[in-house]
């Protein structure tokens, strides 16, 4: 069984292999269409006689051609009533980088390279760094990191939050020949939008009201080391472009200055953001994506690997100084635990586990510790949502709760045949199966069975 998905692109982002792409389709009257682009590209319209007919009554006949390129796609308008637009301007033949988006009528297309799927056996070890796995699902992300950390690649880190990006982040650096270097770590959402720049790459004397004085960012400070950009997916656009340059020639002027700055940087990056969607809506550039992308790993949430949470609970009871807990892990507690949704991951449990100890009495065994869980996702609510985090997450936990319980509902009603299930869901079945491999209803299995039970 294979839960983890590994993307390793080109060191180049803006090369990819040329005719491996996917077309996609994210909204419009056929969302959910997802199919290859042979080497030869095809032509969208509505026509029958197209390769990707769409019923999009406001696209035209023949509309335009796609095709991959060494760039990415050439795009060609072919005369249509519409036009063919993408970021808001109209085009008539263009080559774009991966990830574009483009709008056709009503419908909007997204063009990607193909996922490329590494079958990589899991690894012998059940810790990384500060991480312990033990389950199947954990083993095949260390045997990942393991192999990445000796390069100096870009990684990105995809998952909820409270997976243990910034651990996997550290250990990386810890297993690489910088380990002797500095581990830097920058928060995008941190830092204010007027100081990210400076924050980021620096400033000189005057560079703005209040900079009396030269100041380095943190680029300069991870130089010979590893800079982690946690939350990347908050990265302003207009920023995005000068650490694409960064990322690409090891050069950026400073703010305010004028000579370019050198560093020696291995940037390793993470986001629980949708980044395809972010792309595809404009809030992400493309051609950033894939060259933070050179390695990416998609980190399971703990409802995802469940079997490791003894192991865990375990681990927090001793760090919580209650090790004589520890050896008591078992019984009733645990299950209880274990049919949890642990929508905080394992930082969630971290904070259950040293809430326990805190307010256990001196009599307490593991049995009768205090733990303390947030109602269950499917105990009906009456306000489910709540501004006592930020907007991000909690939209996030709204849009994973409706998708799992449509699709638990979903695949009930047809009878567990993914087949019939996408039919009644107007959806591909490709792009189904990663809905509910992201929900956590269904594993990758290694045979690619079509039609399994979830």
């Amino acid at each position: 069984m294979t839960v983890l998905v590994t993307r390793v692109t080109n060191a180049v982002a803006s090369r990819p292999s040329v005719g491996i792409a996917q077309l996609r389709v994210l909204d419009g009257p056929d969302r959910g269409l997802e199919l290859e682009l042979p080497h030869a590209g095809v032509v969208i319209g509505t026509e029958k006689t197209c390769d990707v007919v769409l019923t999009d009554t406001f696209v035209s006949r023949r509309h335009c051609s796609v095709a991959p390129h060494a760039q990415g796609f050439a795009i060609t308008d072919l005369g249509s009533r519409n036009g063919t637009v993408i970021d808001g301007v109209a085009v008539g033949k263009v080559v774009a980088p991966p990830g574009v988006a483009l709008r056709v009528g009503k419908t909007l297309i997204q063009l990607m390279p193909a996922d490329e799927v590494l079958d990589i056996p899991p690894s012998q070890n059940d810790q990384f760094g500060g991480l312990y796995g033990g389950s199947q699902t954990m083993r095949r992300v260390f045997a990942v990191l393991e192999r990445a950390s000796k390069s100096n690649a870009p990684v990105l880190f995809l998952g909820e939050s409270g997976t243990g990006k910034e651990l996997m982040a550290r250990g990386i650096h810890d297993a690489s020949p910088r380990r002797d270097g500095p581990f830097v770590v920058f928060d995008c959402g941190a830092s204010t939008e007027t100081l990210i720049e400076s924050d980021l790459f620096g400033h000189t004397k005057g560079a703005f009201t209040g900079a009396a004085s030269d100041r380095q960012g943190a680029f300069a400070a991870a130089h010979g080391g590893t800079l982690f950009l946690d939350e990347i997916g908050d990265l302003p656009v207009n920023l995005q472009p000068k650490l694409l340059r960064l990322l690409e020639a090891g050069e950026v002027v400073p703010l305010g200055g004028r000579k370019s700055e050198r560093y020696d940087v291995r940037v390793v990056a993470a986001t629980h953001r949708d980044v395809f969607g972010e792309v595809a809506r404009g809030g992400f550039r493309g051609d950033l994506y894939y060259r933070l992308a050179v390695v990416e790993v998609h980190v399971p949430p703990l409802r995802q690997r469940i079997d490791d949470l003894p192991k865990l609970i375990a681990m927090f009871l001793e760090r919580a100084g209650a090790p004589h807990l520890a050896k008591q892990v078992g019984g009733p507690a645990v299950e209880k635990l274990q049919r949890y949704h642990w929508p905080g991951n394992v930082r969630e449990l971290r904070n259950v586990i040293t809430r326990a100890v805190a307010l256990a009495g001196p009599d307490d065994d593991f049995q009768s510790l205090p733990f303390v869980l947030r109602p269950t996702v499917a105990a009906p609510e009456v306000a489910t949502v709540r501004a006592d985090r930020p907007f991000h997450e909690a939209k996030d936990d709204v849009v994973a709760k409706f998708e799992r319980e449509y699709l638990t509902d979903l695949v009930a009603r047809a009878n567990g045949n993914l087949s019939q299930a996408a039919r009644i869901a107007g959806l591909e079945r490709k792009f189904l199966y990663k809905l509910l491999e992201r929900a956590g209803l269904r594993q990758r299995d290694d045979s690619d069975k079509r039609d399994e039970d979830v």
